[in-house]
């Protein structure tokens, strides 16, 4: 009788952790999360085309509107481009960075400027076409009604 070496493990695969179908859909993940961070992050050589901070925004709904603030301080009204459609609005502008001369040293600055963008799709159809908008104390408020039959409306229902 021949003695033979028992390997219980002999006919399984060896794992690979770095060859398996879900770490494909890590790696694939990782480079989207590279590109967001390469659009939103100011890069080192001073671009500007890259977007610089995404505004913060609260949305207020009532029966017949929806009230959208966003914090975009530093800005002049002008310099803001609001877009608005029936289910989103998009809200983009630049802050611009003051001009500075030799003799006003800038030793640390933790302002933000550049581009920003923010498009917010609305839980409810609006009124494109009566939207307003007001800019005060660096946060923009706009007005955006419903659509007609967008609006609640209370019925009874009847218990049978």
């Amino acid at each position: 009788m021949a003695i033979t070496r028992w390997q219980p493990f002999q006919e399984i695969e060896t794992w690979d952790p770095f060859h398996w179908e879900p770490m494909r859909e890590v790696e694939s993940l990782q480079r989207q999360m590279n590109r967001l961070f390469d659009r939103l992050l100011p890069s080192t050589n001073g671009e500007s085309n890259r977007i610089a901070f995404i505004p913060a925004a609260e949305i207020e709904e009532t029966a017949d509107r929806l009230i959208l603030k966003l914090e975009v301080p530093g800005l002049k009204a002008k310099d803001i481009d609001i877009k608005v459609t029936e289910q989103s609005v998009s809200i983009a502008g630049e802050k611009k960075s003051e001009a500075k001369t030799e003799d006003k040293g800038i030793m640390r600055s933790e302002f933000r400027y550049g581009k920003f963008e923010r498009v917010i799709n609305l839980p409810v159809h609006i009124q494109s076409d009566k939207v307003k908008a007001e800019y005060k104390d660096g946060v923009l408020h706009l007005d955006l009604p419903k659509v007609e039959q967008e609006k609640r409306k209370t019925v009874t229902v009847e218990v049978a």
